[in-house]
């Protein structure tokens, strides 16, 4: 048989959903294998300092941030599709979940650290069942306005909390406002070893990236102040350090807390499956594992959720994609998740036989590598492009940014995900009915401009309704048509509602819908429906018994051919 190029990609597509596990090492080449080492190298150069400083913000010990890394890693090359996402410890969930545990147990105590790997295992159960019932659409409930947002005020939190450890100061307590009134009033009492320390390793890391993505900067500003912190003796002049990193291997635990805890923390794990799910989307659309097919966005939930299961088992906290990790792998030349368990497995054994290489590395260090992270996450192209082209989503990014900064951070963030909700629904309710014109000299008809010549029939209303017919317009849609009937020079025989935009009609559109052309009919109008392309408008308009109401009981597939057969009826 001769395959057409629509068997190919169907059989294609079956195979990939059929492929359970190790779905990226499918088709896998020996000749891969050194780019996979080489992309596994660099990653694990950028891991190391960036689990490190992630672990720290959240108020962990290191070696947590090891294991959340090595359950993503492993997690995601067994269940995930995309071939170069890299998942672990992200400094954009970790602030938001820190928050929120911090107000149920103090930041860094055994109960924190159970209640971080309850919370990992209830985020990675709502992101696999999202998945498996392919919930991807749920990645689109924010809007860019609100992201934008949404990462600068994360960017401010990791700013402010990094600072008592680069000024080598006392980390403040209270409200984030109150915490930088703190800071400023204590600066005279700064370390300033510590403060050249963060500020050398921000520039270094600065640097690096802009010369090549692919040079380590952080761990080579973590390996020099390391060293600078010893050869100047700087732990006797104030400079704090990570200290010993225990030797230990992680091990399979359920976290010990009571079923009212469990239930404490489902708001926040839904706020943080739905980041994890922006994020993920984003991150597997951005690095496609091949061009010509598209990602299964899906799939790579159920791999992020898994690695987030397996990290709470492991005492570790929730873990999210990370776009700058992933986009070394392919940057660097990588084929599979091959690469990524090679910086695992790099990672499983500094934690079983070198912990004692990173005693030295002084706090600040981590400070600089995050205060460079919080840097980046800032989208100051996109906040210049929304302030030009729409100043009134302007405000979406300021009061989303706000409310993260102001307030506790899963409240801003709940804010921000229902401003975005709210906007999109405010976008639905602006939806207008307009007038259409006939093109001088064809049989198209547009909407009505008043630097477009068009023509009118006399005794017909063309007219069009650009959204889905919903709830939320309906009674607009109503109220606008009878304007345009009653502004009509003559009293209409027939009205054409262009339906091209109404993709889909709801219970109480439809109801609207009836009485309207009911209310016509009253007045001895008819009314027909032109251009309904929508499949799922089209099963509305019968399964509401709207069909038997309109001209001739049909759908038209052009105003102009509503127009002629109405013409031809009313003759006849």
């Amino acid at each position: 048989m001769i395959e057409t190029p629509h068997s190919t990609a169907s059989s294609h597509v079956a195979s990939s959903h059929s492929w359970p596990v190790l779905r990226s090492l499918r088709g896998y080449q020996p000749s891969f294998l050194t780019h996979d080492l080489v992309a596994g190298f660099t990653l694990v150069a950028i891991a190391i300092p960036e689990q490190l400083a992630t672990s720290r913000l959240g108020g962990f010990s290191p070696q947590i941030g090891f294991f959340a890394f090595l359950a993503a890693s492993l997690a995601f090359a067994l269940f995930g599709s995309n071939r170069f996402l890299s998942s672990g410890a992200d400094s954009t969930i970790t602030p938001i979940f820190a928050g929120g545990l911090a107000l149920l147990a103090t930041s860094g105590s055994p109960d924190y650290v159970a209640l971080a790997g309850a919370l990992a295992l209830l985020v990675g159960a709502v992101l696999v069942v999202g998945g498996i019932f392919r919930m991807g659409w749920i990645a689109d409930l924010l809007s860019i306005p609100v992201t934008v947002g949404f990462l600068a005020g994360i960017s401010v939190h990791i700013l402010i909390s990094q600072m008592p450890g680069i000024l080598g100061l006392p980390t403040p307590a209270g409200p984030m406002l109150q915490r930088l009134a703190t800071l400023v009033e204590q600066l005279p009492q700064a370390n300033l070893f510590s403060l050249g320390i963060g500020l050398g390793v921000l520039a270094l890391v600065t640097l690096c990236e802009r010369i090549d993505v692919r040079i380590p900067g952080a761990l080579i500003g973590l390996i020099a102040a390391a060293a600078a912190t010893v050869l100047m003796g700087l732990e006797s002049r104030g400079v704090a350090v990570l200290g010993d990193i225990p030797v230990a291997l992680p091990e399979l635990t359920l976290p010990d807390i009571a079923i009212t805890r469990w239930l404490q923390l489902v708001p926040l794990a839904l706020i943080i499956a739905i980041i994890i799910m922006v994020q993920t989307a984003a991150t597997t659309r951005s690095f496609a594992s091949a061009p010509n097919q598209p990602p299964d966005v899906d799939r790579d939930f159920i791999g992020v959720g898994a690695g987030s299961v397996i990290s709470g088992l492991i005492g570790g906290f929730p873990v999210n994609a990370s776009p700058p990790r992933t986009a070394i792998v392919a940057e660097t030349g990588g084929k599979s998740q091959l690469a990524i368990l090679v910086a695992a497995a790099i990672i499983l054994g500094l934690l079983a036989f070198g912990g004692s290489l990173l005693r030295h590395v002084p706090q600040a260090a981590l400070g600089g590598v995050l205060l460079f992270v919080a840097m980046r996450i800032i989208r100051i192209s996109q906040i210049v492009s929304i302030y030009r082209q729409s100043i009134g989503e302007l405000f979406l990014v300021v009061a989303t940014a706000a409310a993260i900064i102001v307030l506790p951070i899963e409240q801003g963030v709940a804010i921000g995900i229902t401003l975005s909700l709210l906007h999109g629904i405010w976008s639905n309710t602006r939806a207008r009915v307009t007038p259409y014109e006939r093109v001088p000299g064809t049989s198209i008809w547009w909407p009505s401009h008043p630097k477009i010549p068009g023509k009118t029939e006399a005794d017909v209303v063309v007219a069009g309704f650009q959204a889905p017919l919903s709830f939320l317009n309906a009674y607009h849609f109503r109220s606008d048509l009878m304007a345009l009937v009653q502004a009509s020079p003559q009293p209409p025989r027939l009205i054409v509602l262009e339906s091209t935009g109404i993709v889909e009609i709801d219970f109480t559109a439809a109801q609207i819908l009836s009485d309207t052309i009911s209310a016509c009919h009253a007045e001895g109008i008819s009314f027909a429906i032109a251009r309904l392309e929508s499949e799922r408008a089209q099963k509305a308009i019968e399964r509401f018994g709207i069909l038997p109401l309109l001209a001739k009981g049909q759908l038209f597939r052009s105003v102009e051919e509503a127009i002629k057969a109405c013409s031809d009826e009313a003759k006849s």
